[in-house]
């Protein structure tokens, strides 16, 4: 109750982060994906999804989250850009990722593997990045703020990304 989203207003930069969690319980057939946007230094956008089809490894189930953040990403960019906000619109939007198979691929100008539904995904991600829409750039793990939206994590890991997100005590004066 004593916490809220305090945004900075610096750096107005619009920055995503994109995280999936592979099949991590036996009773559970399907990935979770996550994302997160930042602007001001404050979350301004998150969501936590069941993926709607079956990932066969890690890098198809984070690649699955880096094509449905990056439609996201492009949306909040488009919207930016329509408000007058005084803020010079970002190039692209810069993609946080965990994965770096999945960032290859998706920076891998053709698509060999055999699985339909991960090459019209492996599609938008290419479009986007050919149309400068998003980057995509590694992080670590423990400094993906999308980590916590995904997976059970500890009490240091939570409290580290939700500061990330721009989470901060509320200043009451009295």
């Amino acid at each position: 109750m004593n916490y809220g989203i305090k945004y900075s207003g610096f750096p107005a930069v619009l920055e995503g982060y994109s995280d999936a969690n592979w099949i991590s319980d036996s009773d559970e057939t399907k990935s979770t994906s996550g994302y997160v946007f930042t602007l001001g230094g404050g979350a301004i956008a998150w969501r936590s999804v069941k993926q709607s089809i079956i990932a066969r490894s890690t890098m198809e189930s984070e690649f699955i989250a880096l094509e449905l953040a990056g439609s996201e990403a492009e949306w909040l960019r488009n919207l930016l850009a329509s408000i007058p906000l005084g803020i010079t619109p970002t190039p692209s939007v810069s993609m946080h990722c965990d994965c770096q198979s999945a960032i290859a691929v998706a920076k891998n100008k053709s698509f060999n593997g055999k699985n339909r539904h991960i090459q019209l995904r492996h599609n938008v991600v290419k479009q986007l990045l050919k149309d400068g829409i998003i980057s995509i750039d590694y992080v670590k793990s423990e400094v993906n703020l999308a980590d916590p939206l995904t997976k059970p994590l500890g009490r240091k890991i939570i409290c580290d990304t939700s500061r990330g997100m721009g989470l901060k005590p509320i200043e009451i004066n009295k």
